[in-house]
């Protein structure tokens, strides 16, 4: 894939491109509105993440550019304000997504596999890997075309796990994308290690084994 980077804190921008690559991807990236707004026009992306406070200018232009001249690219908007008149602005102008910093990468990782998965993908709302198949659209899960029952938040865990394949997922991480800022309010991560517990033994009993603990660090989803 090839991903534009628009985002002005150069810290960040190169944390997201070093993240991305390793998953094959080609990243460029702009500093500032006039770069986010000379390659938008000169060049083809597959997905921008696009800083809506770009220094010297405002991402929302460059979205408008971007819609004007029909490119069919998918974009999330990153911003540090969670302003709802801002998210509706982008959203409203074709953004497919919004994301607040700060942010963990792999909650990144995930919305950019779901807008990539919706576009380029025409639609088709299927997730596999190897036996493992999930529909996104009716929110179910088969292994070998037998249905799982799962809570919500096992559902969610599995396609967390299945957008992120081979990454250390912290306890923290996990209980972010699953509860959000409400997860800032726990004491403790157990009740991650019973939702993680719970599907791996739904999972494994149907014989795919691919949650492994990654002692001291979190868990990661990949084959053996």
């Amino acid at each position: 894939m090839k991903i534009l980077i628009a985002e002005d804190e150069i810290a960040l921008q190169q944390s997201i491109v070093t993240y991305l690559e390793r998953d094959g991807n080609v990243c460029e990236v702009a500093s500032d509105y006039g770069d986010a707004a000379y390659k938008v026009d000169l060049y083809d992306y597959d997905l921008i993440l696009l800083d809506i406070n770009l220094a010297t200018g405002s991402g929302l232009d460059v979205l408008k550019q971007l819609k004007k001249d029909k490119k069919e690219t998918g974009v999330i908007i990153i911003s540090a304000n969670n302003s709802l008149d801002d998210k509706l602005d982008g959203l409203d102008l074709g953004a497919d997504d919004y994301i607040t910093k700060p942010f963990h990468l792999a909650e990144l990782n995930s919305r950019i596999k779901a807008v990539l998965r919706r576009g380029k993908y025409g639609g088709d709302d299927t997730i596999t890997f190897n036996e493992i198949k999930v529909d996104t659209k009716s929110r179910t899960a088969y292994i070998e075309g037998r249905a799982l029952s799962l809570t919500r938040k096992e559902y969610d865990l599995l396609v967390f796990f299945m957008t992120n394949q081979g990454r250390v997922l912290s306890k923290e991480i996990i209980a972010e994308h699953l509860w959000g800022d409400n997860s800032d309010l726990a004491d403790n991560f157990d009740f991650i290690y019973v939702h993680i517990n719970n599907l791996r033994k739904k999972i494994t009993a149907q014989g795919a084994k691919y949650i492994k603990t990654a002692y001291g660090s979190g868990y990661k989803f990949i084959a053996d």
